[in-house]
């Protein structure tokens, strides 16, 4: 079984949890996935899958609406779909590659979602993937472009590049002093955003924030992506000096042993509990004060403790006490 992207810690991963970056395409002459019939969006899948047939990336597909509902979940929990496409609508389907950093959803809001995932901060990486992507399936799909709109989407929030281009950042100093809110006001200013977990609407559960670009119409592909990583090594240069100052702080230390502890010996963990004992301990690894554990360990951790994929994994639907004591257990053995 192929590596997941997920299960490493990438460039910056220290405060880089994952980039990812989304475009969003629809064929012409054809109603957005709102107003298509199931048969319409069979239709749609077929083509997409036959333009990706012959290709390096060998997607499984996956129908939305027979997929149990604890594998849907699973699959929004480690960001491979969006929480709304996680539905299972009839007529959605899913491919997603072997590795399970390129995924494709198909009748989500759009016709095609692509997306591409990377563990640490490798915006332009991920870009050349979906560019790659988005090109084959271009030349056989011929998707609706307006010479002035750029390409065309459901929500005019996306019309031009229709990309998303988005960091999960890991900022628990900056939100412990209060500095998100200024931080998100700050990066508005310049046509980004900064969002919880999940995204829009979203909490910042485990101090996990969203940093996203917000203009699509009227900019370049290779402008929001460079706007978007100087942003982001400002926000690095500023986490780093913050943990610093607190490194040889007697009082941080011990919250640091505090969570440790804990999440290697509790028997009972809430999904909340548990990302914010993991937020604590990847601080302490990350400024060298844990050295027993690695930042690849922790990353693969936080992908196994959600509810859909708990369960997923138990092979049937847990009850909420049921996957606290599930994921205090995978917690320890993940620890030992």
């Amino acid at each position: 079984m192929a590596q997941k992207w997920y299960q490493t810690a990438g460039p910056e991963g220290d405060v880089v949890i994952s980039t990812r970056v989304r475009l969003a395409r629809n064929l012409p002459d054809m109603p957005f996935p709102a107003s298509m019939t199931p048969a319409a969006k069979a239709q749609l899948i077929e083509k997409v899958r036959g333009a990706l047939a012959d290709t390096p990336w060998k997607f499984q597909y996956l129908d939305m609406a027979s997929m149990p509902e604890t594998a849907a979940l699973s699959l929004a929990e480690r960001h491979l779909i969006s929480p709304e496409f996680a539905c299972r609508e009839e007529g959605s389907g899913l491919l997603l590659s072997e590795d399970e950093s390129v995924s494709i959803m198909l009748c989500e809001e759009d016709h095609v979602r692509l997306q591409v995932l990377c563990a640490g901060m490798q915006l332009e990486q991920a870009y050349q993937t979906a560019a790659k992507i988005d090109a084959i399936l271009d030349a056989h799909l011929h998707f609706a472009y307006d010479e002035r709109l750029g390409y065309l989407t459901q929500c005019p929030s996306n019309l031009g590049t229709g990309m998303r281009a988005s960091l999960m950042l890991h900022l628990p100093m900056l939100e412990k002093r209060g500095s998100v809110a200024n931080l998100s006001g700050t990066v508005s200013k310049l046509g980004m955003t900064v969002r919880g977990l999940y995204g829009e609407s979203s909490r910042a559960f485990g101090a996990m924030y969203q940093l996203s670009n917000q203009i699509t119409l009227g900019i370049s592909e290779q402008a929001a992506l460079a706007n978007l990583k100087g942003v982001a090594e400002q926000i690095l240069r500023e986490v780093r000096a913050a943990r610093q100052a607190v490194k040889e702080d007697v009082a941080f230390e011990d919250t640091v042993w505090r969570a440790y502890g804990l999440l290697k010996t509790a028997r009972l963990l809430t999904t909340q509990e548990c990302l914010e004992l993991l937020s604590t301990l990847r601080i302490g690894v990350a400024v060298g004060l844990v050295q027993d554990i690695t930042m690849d360990a922790l990353c693969s951790l936080q992908n196994r403790i959600g509810a859909g994929t708990l369960s997923l994994e138990s092979g049937k639907a847990l009850s909420a006490a049921e996957r606290d004591t599930a994921r205090a257990a995978c917690v320890r053995q993940a620890l030992q």
